[in-house]
């Protein structure tokens, strides 16, 4: 049986550790997540997922803020065999690698080589990828470049979010995680070098990359859309206010609340051409255009498109645009 130490801090990560805690064939001898911080309007001080299904699961945690000879000695006192990690966010070094004699497991949400870093999901999203996937690689210096130990594929049809794939992510890495410590602890495991060839690397996101640029297509908003949700949303201005778009498609009906002759010659990219009665709101692009099918002003409560505009008043007509430091957040 392997002694497992795991490193992870979000919900996502909470649930693969949900799940190798209750298998037979390891031990999560210690979790190794992010310090407590300051959320809600009190900013009180609150563990990670992963720091609180620990302590319900009478495992100990390790929340350091870096890992320094300290953190090092108290891990090296739960005697483990190997690191697991998803999601944690931090790099190891080799003095800490140097505690796990069978070294360290990542699961990574894609197809590596491609998307290394910090946001291959909403990356592969956004490049409309037709398939992405969950690689299990043995941890390595250099980011995301660890042999592969496993893989599989996952086929994309155009609706996924960001988060509908982390979630299908979280419920399927476990099981091959599982899989892959247990060829380990029988050292069965079959280790494939990563080429070079089709590395693709995502850049860490921003607040600001969710801003909407309506000169782009249809196409590309409603990619960004699902790539940015949850975090950090695809947002615009309306009537002076900081509008998010959370859920949106491209329209293919017809104009039949408008008029179809004239409206690209008419409206320029970003305004509110009318409501489809079944579909949902329609936003002129650059190329094609968008229906809006849930919206949320800043700070309000996030609402189908048939409630948001029943508190809204003549909205057709309406052209949305990039906020200036005046528009309300």
């Amino acid at each position: 049986m392997l002694n497992v130490i795991y490193a992870g801090s979000p919900d996502i990560s909470a649930t693969v550790l949900q799940y190798l805690a209750s298998l037979a064939s390891i031990k999560i001898v210690g979790v190794l997540t992010n310090p407590p911080s300051a959320k809600g309007r009190h900013k009180a001080l609150l563990p990670t997922p992963v720091a609180k299904l620990a302590h319900e699961l009478n495992i100990p945690v390790l929340e350091p803020e870096h890992l320094k000879a300290d953190s090092r000695e108290s891990i090296k006192a739960l005697h483990p065999d190997i690191l697991v990690c998803f999601s944690y966010g931090k790099i190891f070094g080799p003095k800490f690698m140097s505690i796990f004699p069978k070294g360290g497991i990542n699961l990574h949400p894609s197809l590596l080589p491609r998307w290394r870093g910090c946001a291959p999901v909403s990356a592969a999203i956004l490049a409309q990828d037709t398939e992405t996937g969950i690689t299990i690689q043995r941890i390595a210096q250099k980011m995301d470049t660890g042999d592969i130990l496993m893989q599989k594929v996952i086929p994309l049809k155009g609706d996924e979010t960001a988060d509908s794939l982390l979630q299908l992510t979280a419920n399927e890495g476990g099981k091959m995680l599982s899989d892959v410590l247990c060829q380990i602890d029988a050292g069965k495991e079959h280790a494939v070098k990563q080429s070079e060839n089709g590395a693709s690397y995502s850049e860490l996101l921003k607040k600001e990359d969710g801003l909407i640029d309506w000169n782009e297509s249809a196409l590309s908003i409603s990619a960004k859309i699902r790539a940015f949700n949850p975090w950090p949303g695809a947002f615009t201005c309306a009537n002076g206010k900081i509008l998010r778009i959370l859920d949106a498609a491209i329209y293919t009906g017809n104009l039949d609340c408008f008029d179809e002759e004239n409206y690209t010659k008419n409206n320029a990219p970003g305004t509110i051409l009318c409501a489809d009665r079944k579909k949902g709101i329609l936003i002129q692009c650059g190329e094609g255009i968008l229906v809006a099918k849930k919206l949320q002003w800043q700070s309000k409560t996030a609402m189908n498109w048939k409630v948001f505009l029943n508190g809204v008043r003549n909205f057709t007509g309406t052209c949305c645009c990039k906020p200036n430091s005046k528009d309300k957040k």
